[in-house]
């Protein structure tokens, strides 16, 4: 018997249902599949400027090139020119104006990859244009007042009185840099042309139905024709739900109109120079304080660069204002949204999805309250946590939503006994005393994050159960699997419901045929909508088994138990084995598959106020790092990480800390060794290599890291009362950036409040020493 089978099932540390697949290299990605025979491949001509007029394309040069079959331009798009995903601003093929370098302005078809990527590098001599000015920095847009979407105002109370008041208040400007998704599966997309003018597209994508959709309206098509498949991606943070979109429709483009299998895989530069990422934010704020560094007033602008088009930009503020709070109490606060529009790849969803940019602006703030008044920043952070005490009046966010399941403060107090905070807190400053050149940093940040999309109706999922005669269960659902894990906990809920051994549930691909208008797999919702959906599904199997099982047992059918692949009335009672009972229920003609349905309830936002209750629940955190800083070379190590993060009534413990440790380093590599760095003339983005983008490796981790789940229920009614797992644990990587900054500030005198940018990579770190 393996262990997945002497295992219980939810709650459970059940491996991932692919690692096996994983390791021995059999996991099947989009381009794993096996072509199919006539197959072709696609490969962009890009903008050679950031900015001008497209004057004319020479696609016979193209054409004449060896192995070159077809070349689209826009005018070839016989439906909508568009792939952004809330406003129609974002063509497929550029047209008339050109909007950043890289843009894809034509499509060469050939019958070698190789033969239509260096068909493909003509686009210079062959795109024949007019440069216009560019505007490359949020900061330029901002002041040019170019934006995506109108700016965006969030106020609670009086700031500008309230700031008036204070006995102290100061001012600041702060800046972060973008974050390029990194997925290990570059963007690809496979469609196969079939029967009577429909497709089968194959797509590495979060969005299956945002692709069959943005396809059919390409193609000038109906959904029905459009079938979309997702097995697997190998990595997506966010830069698969919108912007698989262009890639999905260019390969069903050539598909339809060649009649032949066409697949699009992107090269990793080309990856980078087309794709968005992590927008980069820059604030200036006004704040007020008393002596004990408690906030009474803040005014913030929050500065988005949000590349050439909308994408999702106006979602990412909006979560990005409604995160600015974080875990604090704000009395009075006013707070500008402002998404800029530059001649830069339009930027997207990236795992936080604005949400790590706004609560990384109070964070930088009340590390900057106590600095100048000589406090420890955890205490200042401490004394503005929100009060679980409904009874205080200081337990309402500024978008009108209680806190009403507040537990950071007893999670923060068990992370600071586990990690020793303040014996080591008192070694480190005995150790700078007598280190003048390399300087250690301790930070704890906080984390509250909330869970569900701002856009309610995004709320709901859908999914498929088949209990075959032989016992065994096949669900769909239509969330994807990045890796994150998400079906092996949907098939470990079916398999609770059923009362059966994991082994006997498997999960499908996500199919738009099997499972229809699904929401993206994205705010970290995966779990808790597609798992309750399939919860649903299995509960309706059961209902109809159930009369049945009282029947051959001669019980009540309150009485039923489905437990370890059986059903029993109790204890010692006589039982019947799953697998009969659903044969001689197949012989009764019951039905043995069911749909299952699931919105999250108690939700609502008005989109033009940004007030309501647009999440259904908080997931909170804690993180202490201990970094040490060479004040010469201004390189900086995490020598240790303590982790404490809360996922509710976990649905696998090892999945869950597998997402929090990666989350971590995540975190801690956007603020610490990856810049984005655009030629300030050009617009070319310089670093779109593994050569100059530094992501975070192995050496990079923190040389000891501890991570546990904090051990509380959920709340609210959440599948088996666990907590959503992926975005959360990102923003506990902003310990790293508060530690170095406290490792820079020892080198000064008493008070001192250095200017550390991120990301805080060693140049960064250097100009804040001075």
């Amino acid at each position: 018997m393996s262990r997945r089978e002497t295992l219980p099932v939810v709650g459970a540390s059940h491996r991932h249902e692919s690692a096996h697949l994983h390791v021995s290299g059999e996991a099947r990605y989009t381009d794993d599949i096996p072509e199919a025979q006539g197959t072709l491949h696609a490969a962009l001509g890009l903008s050679p400027l950031a900015h001008g007029r497209l004057l004319g394309i020479d696609v016979e040069l193209i054409r004449r090139q060896p192995g070159v079959l077809a070349v689209f331009t826009a005018a070839d798009i016989p439906g909508e020119n568009n792939c952004g995903p809330l406003i129609h601003d974002d063509p497929i093929l550029a047209s008339d104006e050109l909007r950043y370098l890289g843009q894809p302005v034509f499509l060469v078809v050939a019958s070698e990859r190789s033969l239509a990527r260096r068909a493909a590098a003509l686009a210079k001599q062959a795109i024949q244009t007019e440069t216009l000015p560019a505007l490359l920095t949020a900061r330029q847009a901002h002041a040019a007042g170019q934006y995506v979407v109108p700016p965006m105002h969030l106020n609670r109370g009086d700031a500008a009185t309230a700031l008036a008041a204070a006995p102290h208040s100061f001012e600041g400007e702060w800046s972060v840099g973008g974050q390029e998704q990194f997925y290990l599966e570059g963007q690809i997309s496979y469609a196969l042309p079939q029967e009577d003018r429909s497709l089968l597209v194959h797509c590495s994508t979060q969005h299956p139905s945002e692709m069959q959709q943005l396809v059919a309206h390409a193609l000038g098509w109906a959904s029905h024709q459009v079938q979309v498949q997702c097995r697997r991606m190998g990595g997506g943070f966010g830069g698969k739900e919108s912007q698989s979109a262009q890639f999905a429709c260019l390969s069903a483009l050539a598909a339809h109109q060649l009649g032949r299998p066409v697949k699009l895989r992107l090269d990793r530069d080309d990856d980078f120079m087309i794709t968005g990422r992590r927008h980069g934010f820059d604030y200036r704020w006004r704040v007020g304080h008393d002596d004990e560094g408690r906030i009474l007033g803040a005014e913030i602008d929050l500065i988005a660069n949000c590349g050439h088009s909308a994408d999702l930009s106006a979602p990412v503020m909006t979560r990005a204002l409604c995160h600015f709070d974080n875990a604090y109490w704000l009395p009075n606060v006013a707070m500008h949204g402002y998404c800029a529009k530059t001649n830069t790849q339009s930027n997207t969803a990236f795992r936080g999805f604005g949400g790590p940019q706004g609560a990384l602006a109070i964070e930088m703030i009340l590390d900057s309250v106590a600095r100048r008044l000589g406090l420890d920043p955890l205490l200042v952070r401490q004394r503005n946590f929100y009060d679980p005490d409904p009874a205080q009046g200081q337990d309402l966010t500024p978008y009108g939503q209680r806190v009403e399941d507040n537990i950071l403060q007893p999670l923060t107090d068990q992370l600071l006994a586990s990690s020793g905070y303040h014996a080591r807190r008192r070694d480190i400053a005995a150790w700078n005393a007598a280190s003048p050149v390399l300087k250690r940093g301790l930070a704890l940040t906080p984390v509250k994050f909330g869970i569900s999309f701002n856009v309610v109706h995004l709320n709901q999922a859908g999914a498929l159960v088949h209990v075959y005669t032989d016992g065994s269960v096949l669900v769909n659902h239509g969330g994807t699997e990045m890796g994150q894990g998400l079906n092996t906990k949907v098939a470990q809920v079916v398999a609770q419901e059923l009362g059966l051994s994991l082994d006997q549930v498997r999960a499908t691909a996500t199919d738009t045929q099997k499972i229809a208008n699904t929401s993206a797999t994205a705010a970290s919702t995966g779990s808790d909508l597609n798992g309750k959906a399939a919860q649903d599904a299995a509960a309706r199997i059961k209902a109809r088994l159930l009369p049945l099982a009282a029947e051959l047992l001669g019980a009540a059918p309150e009485s039923l138990q489905f437990a370890e692949g059986h059903v029993r009335a109790g204890a010692g009672s006589a039982s019947l084995s799953f697998k009969e009972l659903v044969a001689k229920a197949y012989l009764r003609r019951i039905q043995l598959w069911s749909e299952g349905f699931y919105a999250t309830p108690g939700l609502h936002w008005d989109r033009a106020k940004l007030q309501g209750k647009p999440f259904f629940y908080y997931a909170y955190g804690a993180a202490v790092a201990e970094v040490i800083v060479d004040t010469l070379s201004g390189e900086s190590r995490i020598l240790r990480a303590d982790v404490l993060h809360d996922a509710g009534q976990s649905l696998n413990p090892a999945l869950d800390i597998g997402q929090v440790e990666g989350a971590f380093v995540q975190g801690a590599g956007w603020l610490t060794t990856e810049e984005l760095v655009w030629h300030p003339s050009s617009g070319k983005l310089s670093t779109h290599a593994p050569s100059t983008y530094k992501i975070p490796t192995a050496n990079d981790s923190p040389l000891d890291m501890r991570v546990a789940l904090f051990d509380a229920p959920n709340r609210a009614d959440s599948i088996h009362r666990s907590k959503a797992v992926g975005e959360p644990p990102l923003l506990l990587g902003f310990a790293a950036l508060l530690a170095i900054k406290d490792a820079v500030a020892a080198c000064g005198p008493e008070r001192h409040d250095p200017l550390l940018l991120a990301p805080a990579t060693a140049e960064a770190v250097l100009k804040a020493l001075g």
